[in-house]
């Protein structure tokens, strides 16, 4: 029991430390879209400055590609900033409130192959919580090992069928169907259908 106890715990930890490792990618395109435009820089006139390709900035900007150290690096001296102020939480408090146009959703990384995401929320900080709008590819998963983390999810299903397992029980949420759980129970998600499921996906942490 107590090996079962330390392997949850370090699993727990190991979930804590990625979740804080994904809000810091995904802080790096956001971050330099804003810094640019404060700086009046076109994308190729950043491109010239750092000796990086425009389409790489937009894809950075876009959170589609995760920079390299010394790609980040160029971007950074151009910029005349630390390569800290792209890795690091912002020194001013940030605004309590975030509006994101329709238009305008930010990409959030995921490592899950067949998974996009659509941020609908603000950024990484202040906010406890994260949502996004989820397409879900046919026959996508979470992979075959089960996730456990801190924290709450909740999924509301817009189109399709997603099934979950949740400490062995299987739910299988439909269109207008909402599931709720605690994220340190064992789950894994998967689309069985022939068609993508779309859902509006809430993460709140626990700290």
């Amino acid at each position: 029991m107590q090996d079962m106890a330390a392997t949850k715990t370090a699993s727990a930890s190991s979930a804590r430390i990625e979740q804080h490792v994904d809000g810091i990618v995904s802080s790096i395109g956001p971050k330099l879209k804003e810094l640019r435009q404060e700086q009046r820089l076109s994308l190729q006139q950043l491109a010239v400055k750092a000796e990086v390709s425009a389409a790489a900035i937009h894809k950075i900007e876009r959170s589609d590609m995760v920079p390299t150290i010394t790609t980040l690096l160029k971007i950074a001296a151009a910029l005349d900033r630390p390569v800290t102020y792209f890795v690091e939480p912002d020194d001013s408090p940030p605004e309590p409130v975030a509006f994101t146009p329709s238009s305008d959703r930010p990409t959030v990384f995921t490592p899950h192959e067949g998974l996009s995401l659509e941020g609908v929320s603000g950024p990484y900080a202040p906010f406890r919580s994260a949502a996004a709008i989820a397409t879900v590819a046919p026959t996508a998963s979470s992979g075959s090992k089960l996730l456990v983390h801190a924290g709450e999810e909740l999924v509301f299903v817009l189109e399709g069928t997603l099934v979950f397992d949740i400490a062995g029980t299987r739910h299988q949420v439909g269109r207008g169907d909402a599931l709720h759980f605690m994220g340190d129970q064992p789950h894994h998600w998967e689309n069985e259908g022939k068609a993508p499921a779309r859902a509006l996906w809430v993460a709140l942490r626990d700290s």
